[in-house]
């Protein structure tokens, strides 16, 4: 094999091969050794019969495959425009476990980032190719829900209100509850970058994060972040963000007068909306965020900023 090839996987003999074709005819290769996370990406895109470029290089071993790309039929290497959601499990299929050893160095550098997937056909592939990246719980709740959206036994405004909330669910990035070490000289250096003075606040979060490389999970509290406006706590949050390499987001608990407007209403109504916590984890993204929630309690004003731990 070159540099690339263009063709099929197929399943001769019950082993997985990949067939492509060279100036003397059709030729069928092997998979030697394979990622787990991809066997069902794999025999997904075996079972459609779906035109691919494998890129990598010829090694002692036999050929590495770095990157695949789904290509348009008729036998050019054009990129098909399907190629975006193969892009966008291929990458959730990557980071779902540890780091790989080979850094990918492709000329393409079409990413699945924009990709959203709504259609009941795409969120069906989704789940069938990268469904072990997903926590057991959501998993779960997915085809359960999946379910209910395929379903003639149920109103389409349930149908309809299931396809859109598996639309949300499986656009984010649902993270482990392994959490990687911080450097604890780094993250002062972000504080100290980030906000002036508050020593009491940047050793309360140095704490934590001692308690985060200790435990390797993110703590069961939040931070509590007292004072008057203007003293800082968004700028905290955001210094918290750098130091943990997560997206944050704000919460205007404020104007909260119904608990519906955190949770979502009920898919009863025709106009069932979800909630401003679901609308945050969407937005981001990704399962683990900051979340600054503002105006939690009115208190009377403090002279200093205040940082304690909050029990949820």
């Amino acid at each position: 094999m070159g540099s690339s090839s263009c063709g099929v996987f197929t399943n001769p003999a019950k082993h997985t091969a990949f067939e492509f074709e060279e100036e003397d005819g059709i030729v069928s290769a092997n998979i030697l050794q394979i990622d787990s996370r991809f066997v069902s990406l794999i025999k997904w895109l075996g079972e459609n019969h779906i035109n691919v470029r494998l890129s990598g290089k010829n090694l002692p071993d036999g050929y590495a495959v770095y990157k695949i790309r789904e290509i348009a039929y008729g036998g050019a290497t054009k990129l098909s425009a399907e190629d975006g959601f193969l892009q966008f499990m291929m990458e959730r299929l990557f980071s779902s476990s540890a780091p790989l050893d080979e850094t990918l160095k492709e000329e393409d550098s079409e990413l699945g980032d924009d990709m959203k997937l709504t259609s009941i056909q795409s969120i069906t592939d989704f789940i069938t190719c990268a469904g072990r990246t997903l926590p057991d719980n959501i998993r779960l709740w997915a085809r359960r829900n999946l379910a209910v959206a395929k379903s003639h036994e149920v109103s389409p405004e349930e149908r309809r209100h299931a396809q859109r909330a598996l639309s949300i669910m499986m656009n984010i990035q649902w993270k482990t509850d392994y959490f990687e070490s911080i450097d604890p000289d780094e993250a002062r250096r972000i504080l100290d970058e980030e906000l002036y003075g508050m020593e009491r606040v940047k050793q309360r979060i140095i704490e934590t994060i001692i308690q985060i490389n200790r435990t390797h999970t993110l703590p069961a509290y939040g931070l509590l972040l007292v004072g008057p406006a203007g003293t800082g706590k968004s700028q905290i949050a955001y210094a918290v963000a750098r130091i943990l390499k997560l997206p944050w987001t704000t919460l205007d608990m404020s104007s909260i007068n119904d608990p519906e407007q955190l949770t979502g209403s009920s898919r009863i109504y025709a106009n069932a909306k979800t909630g401003i916590i679901m609308d945050a984890f969407a937005m981001a993204g990704e399962s683990n965020l900051v979340s600054l929630s503002t105006s939690l309690i009115k208190l009377l004003p403090v002279k200093e900023m205040e940082i304690q731990p909050m029990y949820c």
